[in-house]
């Protein structure tokens, strides 16, 4: 960035890797740079805990050959050697069997398919992995794009159960684009046809959010922790209303921008001035939430880093083994996502009975597996974890730079049509910076 603002004072509410990569990219132009976190440390969902005397993150995360700015920031900070790459192998329980899946042979083994339609989805793979404009494909639903590629009986083999224990009542109102970008993320991270390769960071993704933050106060930036900011404060001035500060912990701070890295629904109730336009945007995005368990095993529980279920009797679209990625100290990962909008009555559940309902899926795919393998067990939860991505959606989302002078905002909608990961957050928070010193 060119455009120093060596007076501009600048309030960043939010210390995951969007927030710091904003903050950081704010200071390197010469802003006075204040991160506002409400949580007790940094990273939001990348935020990482002490399980078990493991250090892992809350929710899992990792990294494909696309992933382009995360590469950059690594190299950035010096810590492109902590980057690792694995091959990793993938597993289908399907209707009560547990098979290999990912590449062609797998494909071809697999009963739940004639030949016509593992052709239909092969092709349809193939096709999405060489696309690079998605705009075209905002404009109709993944399950419109899949049925017409795979056919219907396919689409509801492979697709239906994972986008119902995910999305439920919005399960066909997501966007081919959405969709698409996520198929092509992870193919485009295959070594060949019949071999997938993914990576992690050696020490986990604070390892570089740490480093960000340490060359953040270097510049003479702030971080607060536990600090939960109250309002947006507005004032008028000549050409209309514009940013003057935020309330924290009761007393009003002034600064002369603010930029917003938390989920916007989170935001819109801080800023009562916020443009009715934009309070609209935002009310009209839909998301679901997660409750993640965690799980520390004796042993590994199979040797696929990813699963992907389709039986009647689980109710988890997947089973995340990340301790075959990523072996960490030794020991054995497991996370099991349940995403759902907050309007199902499981949502609010206490984590013991999603805890609960891990192990019981465990048994049902293994039934020589021993629960007493679990050395810990734990489960977090996130109110907003992805947004419903629906035909349309570029046009749906609120601007980043809002027209209430000094306010610029994102959350992880603006990733669209991308994947929620650490790179596409480290590429809107300096997006963001580059408004705020525009």
């Amino acid at each position: 960035m060119n455009d120093a603002l060596p007076s501009r004072s600048v309030a960043v509410i939010g210390a995951g890797p969007m927030g710091l990569a904003a903050a950081y990219r704010l200071a390197q132009a010469g802003a006075s740079v204040t991160v506002l976190e409400r949580d007790d440390r940094i990273g939001g969902m990348s935020a990482h805990l002490d399980f078990a005397g493991t250090r892992i993150e809350r929710y899992y995360h990792f990294v494909c050959a696309p992933d382009r700015a995360t590469f950059d920031w690594l190299r950035e900070f010096g810590l492109d050697d902590r980057l690792r790459w694995i091959e990793t192998k993938m597993g289908f329980y399907f209707r009560g069997r547990l098979y290999d899946w990912g590449g062609p042979m797998a494909l071809l083994r697999f009963p739940g398919l004639n030949l016509l339609q593992k052709l239909r989805y092969g092709l349809h793979v193939m096709r999405a992995k060489g696309i690079t404009d998605w705009r075209p494909y905002d404009a109709f639903s993944s399950t419109e794009w899949l049925q017409r590629w795979i056919g219907t009986t396919a689409y509801d083999v492979m697709w239906r159960p994972l986008f119902h224990h995910k999305f439920y009542e919005h399960q066909d109102s997501l966007s081919a684009a959405w969709l698409g970008t996520r198929i092509r993320r992870v193919a485009l991270s295959r070594k060949s046809l019949s071999q997938e390769r993914l990576g992690y960071i050696e020490g986990g993704s604070e390892v570089l959010l740490d480093a960000i933050a340490a060359r953040l106060q270097a510049l003479g930036g702030r971080i607060e922790l536990g600090a939960a900011v109250e309002q947006v404060l507005v004032e008028e001035a000549a050409g209309g209303a514009r940013v003057r500060g935020v309330r924290v912990g009761g007393q009003d701070r002034a600064f002369d921008q603010v930029v917003s890295t938390i989920p916007l629904p989170y935001l819109v109730p801080l800023v009562p001035q916020l443009p009715a336009d934009e309070r609209a945007k935002v009310a009209a995005i839909r998301n679901v939430g997660v409750v993640c368990v965690l799980l520390k095993l004796k042993r590994a529980f199979t040797r696929n880093f990813w699963m992907n279920i389709n039986d009647p009797r689980i109710q988890i679209p997947g089973l995340i083994e990340y301790s075959n990625l990523n072996p960490l100290d030794g020991s054995a990962i497991v996370y099991a996502p349940f995403y759902m909008p907050q309007t199902q009555p499981r949502y609010g559940r206490e984590p013991q009975a999603f805890i609960d309902e891990t192990l019981a899926a465990m048994r049902l795919i293994r039934p020589d597996w021993d629960p007493a393998d679990v050395l810990a067990a734990t489960a977090s939860r996130y109110q907003y974890a992805q947004a419903v991505c629906t035909p349309g959606f570029f046009d749906a989302l609120p601007p980043m730079r809002s027209a209430l002078r000094g306010l610029f905002l994102a959350d992880t909608s603006h990733y669209y049509p991308e994947d929620r990961s650490i790179s596409e957050s480290l590429q809107v928070g300096a997006r963001l910076a580059g408004l705020a010193t525009a």
